[in-house]
């Protein structure tokens, strides 16, 4: 009897191409079992309910912020104490950053890391060899007009996130609070001057429209902080190649760049959990995401594939270059009203960078939501 599993990812190369290169390898080693993937929108993927994705899929890739809701409503299944834990206590040593970590929740295992990301620094190497390396030289390449920035409420926040870390330091989640008040308004100064030298344009981008434009423009050089796109990275992905390196400095360093990526999680109610438990811990093993996933275009999480030469070879240093962000990268607050705090909080940063509030509105607005919703 064929076993029939339905999977949920996001709509692009490194999301969708990746996991179907993984599946059929699965595919053909257990021809009892298939699994039939659909695709999601990059916001769906950062905004849709998880509760309705869950009813409709038994693998879904995920964002690491709904953990800790998902599971106070018992929305995913643990994936420790069912007999793979020599194989996840195996993938957390192999964990990029906290990328394992961030999809465990009061002691249990919600999912694994199969995708790794944080916000980095992107640039075109034909046109700007030497690209900026701390936010004062960022803002001086910004004043000639040849930078590029995406903005949307969501990249706006965590751009707020990343340059606050940078210069103010890192910030412990504590409950009931965000970021302090001093480390708003200093990330948010930053960000005012950054808006104003760069095309209105941008703060309606994502990462992946900025990837876009800066990758056939003539004239845009350089971007300081988007979510990295491997891909990009590659000879023959679009017509001029990308080139990624660590988030831009501030007097902190560059520890605290928002932690992104995707995980894979095995849904609640499905009628085959061990088949989709299997597969999820197997599609993040390092010889799958050396292989198979990161060939179709996917950006493992795996450190083995970070650590390989002929991956970084055909991206071009992308793993060596972004490493050092990736290993310390700020994770969300774990709690579960994390995910209702960022909804309403985005749009404000993103209004603040328009002039629509000022910087004092925001820091209120941002510590009323924290006291109401970032609380354990």
């Amino acid at each position: 009897m064929t076993i029939w599993l339905r999977g949920v990812t996001w709509e692009h190369e490194r999301g969708r191409d990746s996991i179907l290169a993984a599946t059929a390898v699965w595919e053909r080693d257990h021809p009892d079992v298939r699994i039939h993937w659909r695709a999601r929108s990059l916001q769906e993927f950062a905004d849709a309910p998880l509760a309705r994705l869950a009813a409709e899929a038994d693998l879904l890739v995920i964002d690491h912020p709904h953990v800790p809701l998902a599971a106070r409503d018992r929305l995913l299944a643990p994936l420790d104490g069912v007999g793979l834990d020599a194989q996840l206590t195996e993938l957390a040593a192999q964990s990029v950053g906290c990328s394992h970590d961030s999809y465990a929740f009061e002691g249990h295992q919600y999912g694994v890391a199969v995708d790794a990301a944080a916000q980095v620094s992107v640039s075109r190497p034909d046109l700007l060899p030497e690209p900026p390396r701390d936010w004062d030289d960022v803002l001086a390449l910004a004043a000639d007009g040849r930078v590029l920035w995406p903005a949307k409420p969501i990249d706006a926040f965590s751009s707020l996130v990343s340059v606050a870390h940078a210069h103010t330091g890192p910030v412990d989640a504590v409950s009931g609070r965000f970021l302090t008040a001093d480390a708003i308004r200093t990330a948010m100064g930053v960000l005012h001057e950054l808006a104003s030298r760069v095309p209105a344009a941008c703060l309606d981008w994502n990462p992946i429209q900025l990837a876009e434009e800066l990758a056939v423009s003539g004239r845009y050089t350089y971007c300081p902080l988007a979510f990295g796109y491997s891909n990009y990275a590659r000879d023959g992905y679009r017509a001029h190649r990308l080139a990624y390196a660590d988030a831009p400095a501030g007097p902190e360093g560059f520890g605290g760049a928002l932690l992104g990526g995707a995980g894979l999680a095995v849904s609640a109610a499905g009628a085959h959990l061990d088949q989709a438990r299997q597969f999820a811990v197997w599609a993040c093993s390092a010889p799958v995401q050396t292989g198979p996933y990161f060939d179709a275009g996917g950006q493992p999480a795996n450190s083995a594939a970070w650590d390989d030469p002929r991956l970084d070879a055909v991206t071009h240093g992308f793993f060596r270059s972004t490493r050092a962000t990736l290993e310390q990268a700020w994770v969300r607050p774990r709690v579960p009203g994390y995910i209702a705090f960022q909804d309403v909080a985005a749009p404000w940063v993103a209004d603040a960078l328009r002039g629509r509030i000022d910087d004092a509105e925001l820091v209120r607005r941002l510590d009323e939501a924290a006291r109401r919703l970032l609380v354990g």
